[in-house]
């Protein structure tokens, strides 16, 4: 089976090759994601990992998304504990010079698109064009009812919102005729650095595929299994061709298993990859021969100096064996 090969365009983070990011402990502590040491983790910790993932070599660091988290069975798991993306990525911004900054992901339905515009154009524009606008359905329910938003209509408002936003910043007031949003001549500066807002649709289903295509520059994966990735890829080209989009990199993401570098001591939380560099990069380069190329990675570890050096590790031991093993495929 042939490896996808990747495009050409200006906001591709994989830029033809790998590229890796942290989703950010801490700033949520939903049961299922969290390690004990998080619970009690202060700012200055949040920032030490940013940091430490930047000097590590990593592309960016990932915030997720949550306004008001309900208090009946479903959400039993997630605990009230979502910091603020955009809040949060911007004092990030601050503390970094390098490393992108990325939504994992924001609802589309909880903002109107022209405050989604304004608010990721800001910290595009604060942050040196540094930003990437995650950008997704939703999935809890209740949330969306405390919020007043038709939860049904939630992928409906995606699609506009998609649409509102591709070249909402080509002319100095745009205008924009939807179902749900209308508005004419209003402009919605500073503009992002380059033009546009680099846009990761998340989600795991055929819609996704096809807004990906369409309006963004990635995809971020929602329990979608490695064999699946030559048809995600698929799927996307030809939306994109079908949307004179053919040119375009797309940055393909992916969520490789729960890992620990090295031999994972007595008391590690759950994990499905451990072990030398070599066996970790080998898993990874061949999810990259599948078509993905941006890596989204989950690390354990029992204290906050343990996940630095786990950062550390990963940066120094497995980036350079999975890049070397990505550029090989690529001669052979």
């Amino acid at each position: 089976m042939s490896t996808p090969e990747p495009r050409s365009h200006a906001h591709g983070l994989a830029d033809g090759g790998v590229a890796f990011g942290l989703q950010l402990p801490i700033q949520t502590l939903t049961r299922k994601l969290r390690d004990p040491w998080e619970t009690s983790a202060s700012v200055e910790d949040l920032v030490a990992v940013t940091t430490r993932a930047e000097q590590a070599g990593l592309d960016f660091v990932g915030v997720c998304d949550h306004v008001a988290v309900p208090d009946n069975d479903y959400a039993k798991n997630m605990t009230t504990t979502w910091y603020d993306t955009v809040t949060t990525l911007a004092f990030l911004a601050a503390h970094t010079t390098r490393i992108r900054l990325a939504s994992t992901v924001f609802i589309a339905a909880y903002r109107h698109p022209l405050l989604t515009a304004k608010m990721w154009s800001t910290l595009d524009h604060l942050s040196g064009g540094r930003a990437i606008l995650g950008i997704g359905a939703g999935h809890v329910e209740a949330e969306f009812d405390a919020l007043a938003i038709d939860f049904a209509a939630r992928g409906a408002v995606l699609d506009e919102t998609l649409a509102a936003i591709t070249g909402a910043f080509a002319e100095p007031y745009v205008s924009h005729d939807g179902e749900r949003f209308q508005y004419a001549d209003v402009g919605i500066g500073p503009p992002p650095p380059s033009g546009e807002l680099t846009v990761w649709v998340a989600g795991g289903g055929p819609a996704a595929l096809r807004r990906v295509g369409q309006y963004g520059h990635g995809f971020i994966p929602f329990l979608n299994a490695p064999d699946t990735y030559p048809a995600i890829v698929a799927t996307i080209n030809e939306w994109a061709e079908r949307s004179g989009r053919s040119d375009t990199n797309f940055d393909i993401g992916i969520m490789p298993p729960w890992m620990y570098v090295g031999d994972a001591p007595d008391g590690i939380g759950p994990h499905q990859l451990s072990g030398s560099p070599e066996r970790i990069a080998e898993e990874l380069v061949s999810e990259w021969k599948l078509g993905a190329n941006v890596f989204h990675l989950k690390l354990r570890a029992r204290s906050l100096s343990e996940y630095l050096d786990q950062v550390d590790a990963f940066g120094q031991s497995v980036i350079p064996l999975v890049r070397e093993g990505a550029q090989h495929h690529h001669v052979d």
